[in-house]
């Protein structure tokens, strides 16, 4: 052997007729491998364990919504208000003499029928005059005056319009009312990331054998670093519209250009409803089932709202074994009382999704565990998140940039796009290594951009549940 004597032949490599890495002719220099005074190579498995199985979180949103391109700075929509008119912060000022004093300007008009409850008392009352534009005179049917509900300066009085009424020969009559909105908008914010891997540490290949997160498996070299920097970046592009803020007055951010964005926690917590302290599975108490009777709550609230009958629960796992626990102590509802309306009405594919259906009231719920609630790196590490209930479907609503009524997923992300460039998801390479020569720095730099804002419509059809009490909304 032409290098004997120098201890190269105690590492037994098999030479190859071409350059192809094998597991028999690969000698390492990390650490102390490259030892010509080793007698035998260490063991070395090629194969990269997955020891944490599928790490992306990302899909909630392929799931929910859609994607779609927008070229302006800010997203503008309206939403439809309410069609009847109703007050529940009215004071009953003067209950002997039939005034009631409205927190704004209220709407009503001489002539209305309305009807004024507090607790357990209800009137059906005549608006006989107004006033001015926060006071009427509200004269009740059947009694002489409001005391029923409460003494003088009683607050917490509700009062809707049922009708009206008017004498023969009357003008004048009626009071506009115009078609109350409301104005939403967002704004992108602007994600990035980059890898980077210098000159030097390419010249180094080193193949590993590995699973990706898409399902895929083969051979990726050094830059496995860089497939795993833009999984991280695309699970945060979701995790950004979930999560994002907007910046607010008392906000100690002074960095221009920061403004933050409205992600779906902000949105529901703001204009949605929060259910705190959900735990299904309570048991039975006088005859009652309490977790039942808890999942009820949200039903009627949302019956306020604007009743919405196909919802996606994304739970994290206690509440989703909860909820199971829950339905296991009723009544079984079987394959027929079982739908799957919003996957076609295919049980397949709900089941190959994660999700199963059940029906409670006029609604249907489609459950399925939600990654993002449950790793340790993301909610999970925090867990003050137990789910979010979703709405199914699209809603129309008012573009105010394009002028006309669209059909909008409940959820959807808007991003920035021109015919000159598209920022969905861009990806490129600068440096002097790997044939890309932009500048005089010896390494590869792989960026990653994205500008994006999540429009949450409709949000008080949407449930966030917390682990605090109470519900609100």
């Amino acid at each position: 052997m032409a290098l004997a004597g120098t201890g190269a032949e105690l590492s037994h490599l098999t030479p190859r007729p071409n350059k192809t890495l094998f597991g028999s002719n690969y000698l390492s220099i990390a650490g102390n491998d490259f030892n010509f005074t080793k007698q035998f190579l260490p063991e070395v498995y090629e194969k990269e364990v997955e020891r944490y199985g599928n790490r992306t979180i990302s899909g909630f949103l392929s799931m929910v919504g859609a994607e779609m391109p927008m070229a302006s700075d800010e997203v503008v929509w309206s939403e439809q208000g309410r069609i009847h008119v109703a007050y529940d912060d009215v004071v009953g000022t003067d209950v002997s003499a039939n005034l009631l004093t409205f927190s704004a300007a209220h709407l009503l008009s001489v002539g209305d029928t309305i009807i004024v409850s507090k607790g357990g008392a209800t009137l059906k009352c005549y608006v006989s005059a107004v006033p001015s534009t926060t006071t009427i005179t509200a004269q009740p049917y059947t009694v002489a005056d409001l005391s029923s509900i409460g003494s003088d300066a009683v607050a917490g009085v509700k009062v809707f319009v049922y009708g009206s009424e008017y004498a023969k020969g009357s003008s004048n009559a009626g009071n506009k009312k115009d078609a109350t909105f409301t104005s939403f908008s967002n704004k992108p914010i602007i994600l990035r990331d980059k890898y980077s891997v210098n000159g030097s540490d390419t010249a180094q290949i080193g193949w590993v054998e590995v699973a990706t997160e898409a399902g895929t498996s083969g051979y990726l070299w050094y830059l496995k670093s860089e497939h795993e920097a833009r999984i991280r970046f695309e699970d945060q592009l979701e995790m950004a519209m979930i999560e994002a803020e907007k910046k607010a007055g008392a906000s100690a951010i002074s960095a221009a250009g920061i403004s933050g964005s409205e992600g779906l926690f902000a949105a529901i917590s703001s204009r949605g409803l929060v259910y705190n302290n959900a735990d299904f599975d309570d048991g039975i108490s006088n005859g009652v089932h309490v977790g039942l009777a808890e999942f009820d709550s949200i039903l009627q609230e949302l019956d306020k709202q604007g009743s919405i009958e196909e919802n996606m629960m994304f739970l994290d796992r206690a509440t989703s074994l909860s909820i199971d626990n829950m339905l296991a102590a009723q009544n079984s509802y079987g394959s027929g009382g079982t739908s799957y309306g919003v996957f076609n009405n295919s049980e397949e594919m709900a089941l190959n999704l994660g999700f199963s259906g059940f029906r409670r009231g006029s609604y249907d719920f489609y459950k399925t565990d939600w990654k993002y609630l449950n790793d340790s790196t993301t909610r999970g590490l925090v867990a003050d998140i137990e789910g979010v209930i979703v709405p199914a479907g699209t809603s129309t609503v008012y573009d105010q940039i394009m002028g006309k009524n669209i059909q909008r997923p409940f959820l959807h992300v808007r991003y920035r796009a021109s015919e000159a460039d598209d920022r969905r998801m861009k990806s490129w390479i600068t440096g002097s290594v790997g044939g890309n020569y932009t500048s005089d720095e010896d390494a590869m730099n792989v960026h990653f951009l994205s500008e994006r804002c999540l429009c949450v419509q409709a949000a008080n059809n949407f449930v966030l549940l917390k682990s605090t009490d109470g519900i609100q909304g």
